[in-house]
């Protein structure tokens, strides 16, 4: 295990005691009324562009996203910067292709925007089961990583502190969902982006400054760090030279990332369309930046620290950030070189603190609004206060359960989880969203079939991928009942997604001249942003 300077680790400890109470007092500050539910779903539409755009990169921008695919790009190389590069390239398909329509036919959920044309509450709650079966597996993975990575900075490697870090993070999400609503949360996602850009950059700095800022040089440390030789910057070394599945990745990632639910809320809390285009314009600057640094920072991992060094610290490489940012200020640190380390890791720590509390309000918002308020309640409409205080309940429930089970599964690697939220994304969030906003013919049949065929179709395969066994990297690495032979499953049940949505319409369709009406009646404020756009979404 790697051990930091005594005086690093207190004053890393200082610096999350400090963070935790300002971003507490942050949002209770800019939590909402008790009972103004617009305030809690979307805060009034206040947040200038550049704010919505921070918090919408902040969304982005997971610890799993950060510490993940350092490791990756520094135990691989070529491969993890693929991977990030379809990272951004999600967003940017988001920006130009989903954006505005998500948030003139949106309110405050998926749900709305799924109901906009095909309104019933069999969409709402199959939209609800979606969103969590799609959200709590990565709730529970960032939850479950966050001990260890915290006894690595605070140097205590007890089970009883790993367990009770995860409880008092998984607390401390709540509370910042239930508390700050969209607003609170943006604020906390704005601080963490501002603090990761600001950390990264200097890490970045420091290690290019390492190598007189020359690219190649750099490149050349991270082949003979890696152990891999040429392969390090070839195509192929992580997937063990299998193309069909870098390209099911790769396709994984691009369809499914900037369309779950936690990052889709966003775009309902612009003031207009020309807002969220620019919210958009910042949100993707930010991620590709922080993409940039990522690379960086990756390959300056496998320079100076080795392949050796970062495998004996995390097999996945999850704290190749700490290590190397260790490792560029050498042993004899300055106290600049002390603070930076601690901003470094309080930059880490509040990635984890805003991740976790954005999925968990996703999660409370679809259960509030979509099952109880418009799916199981629809004959008896609730008032805004009592639909609130469900949300705040249900933020509570999520996190209760998502704890408990990190603490259970915090000793297996959870990659896997990870993984299924964006093969949901891609396979069944991704085309019921498409077909809803831009086909016509699209009927109620469709999207109910895209929503559990795609799900359905992502668990199933990907329960037998070597994420779950037969793999050292898997959920059960002694144990081998890998019949896929994939790593992720959107290369078949994305298309399996779009085929269910258009076969469930062509076979099941009432008249198409209806279906057609029924489109236009709400394609102006769907494309165009008018003001009805703006209304209640039906139930």
């Amino acid at each position: 295990m790697t051990s930091f300077s005594s005086e690093a680790q207190t004053m890393s400890l200082i610096a999350f005691i400090a963070v935790i109470t300002v971003t507490l007092l942050l949002c209770v500050m800019t939590g909402p009324d008790r009972d103004d539910l617009g305030d809690f779903y979307t805060g009034y539409r206040s947040l200038s562009p550049v704010q919505s755009g921070l918090a919408i990169a902040g969304d982005y921008i997971s610890a799993g996203t950060v510490l993940g695919t350092i490791g990756i790009i520094a135990l691989v190389g070529y491969d993890g910067v693929t991977l990030a590069l379809s990272t951004a390239l999600s967003l940017v398909l988001m920006m130009f292709l989903l954006a505005e329509p998500l948030r003139n036919a949106g309110r405050f959920t998926i749900g709305d925007v799924l109901t906009r044309r095909l309104p019933g509450p069999a969409v709402r709650i199959t939209t609800a089961a979606v969103t969590l079966t799609a959200l709590l597996p990565l709730v529970v993975f960032q939850l479950a990583g966050a001990g260890d990575l915290l006894s690595v900075v605070l140097g205590f490697d007890s089970d009883g502190f790993k367990t009770g870090a995860i409880v008092f993070l998984g607390l401390l999400m709540i509370a910042y969902a239930a508390i700050g609503g969209m607003k609170g949360t943006a604020f906390i996602q704005i601080v963490k982006t501002v603090a990761l850009l600001g950390a990264s950059l200097a890490i970045a700095a420091l290690i290019l400054n390492r190598f007189d800022f020359s690219l190649p040089s750099l490149l050349d440390a991270a082949k003979r760090g890696s152990g891999a030789g040429d392969a390090y910057l070839a195509s192929g070394l992580q997937f063990g030279g299998n193309e069909l599945d870098m390209i099911s990745t790769q396709l994984t990632v691009v369809l499914g990332a900037a369309v779950l639910p936690q990052i889709t809320m966003r775009m309902f809390t612009a003031r207009s369309a020309a807002a969220v285009r620019r919210s958009m314009s910042w949100a993707v600057s930010t991620v590709v930046v922080t993409c940039l640094l990522i690379a960086v920072i990756g390959f300056g991992a496998a320079a100076i620290v080795g392949h050796q060094g970062i495998v004996a610290g995390d097999p996945q490489g999850k704290t190749a950030f700490l290590m190397v940012s260790q490792a560029v200020m050498g042993t004899d640190q300055t106290t600049v070189e002390t603070l930076l380390f601690t901003a470094v890791s309080t930059a880490i720590f509040l990635t984890l603190l805003a991740s976790v509390a954005g999925i968990t309000l996703a999660c409370a918002n679809t259960l509030a609004h979509d099952l109880i308020t418009h799916g199981l309640r629809r004959k008896a409409q609730l008032k805004g206060s009592a639909e609130m205080a469900i949300a705040r309940t249900a933020a509570a429930g999520v996190g209760f359960v998502a704890i408990a089970i990190a603490a259970g599964a915090r000793h297996l690697n959870l990659q896997a989880l990870l993984t299924l939220s964006f093969c949901i994304g891609a396979s069944a969030v991704a085309p019921a969203l498409v077909y809803s906003l831009f086909w016509r013919r699209y009927s109620r049949t469709g999207l109910l079939c895209t929503l559990i065929v795609g799900s359905a179709s992502a668990f199933i395969l990907m329960t037998g991928s070597n994420l779950v066994s037969g793999s050292p990297q898997a959920i059960f690495p002694e144990q081998d009942f890998n019949w896929f032979p994939f790593t992720t499953s959107g290369i078949l049940s994305a298309p399996l997604g779009f085929l269910a949505g258009w076969l469930g319409t062509v076979l099941h369709e009432r008249d198409p001249a209806d279906q057609r009406m029924g489109y236009e009646a709400v394609e102006e404020m769907i494309l165009a942003g008018t003001p009805a756009a703006n209304s209640a979404s039906a139930s």
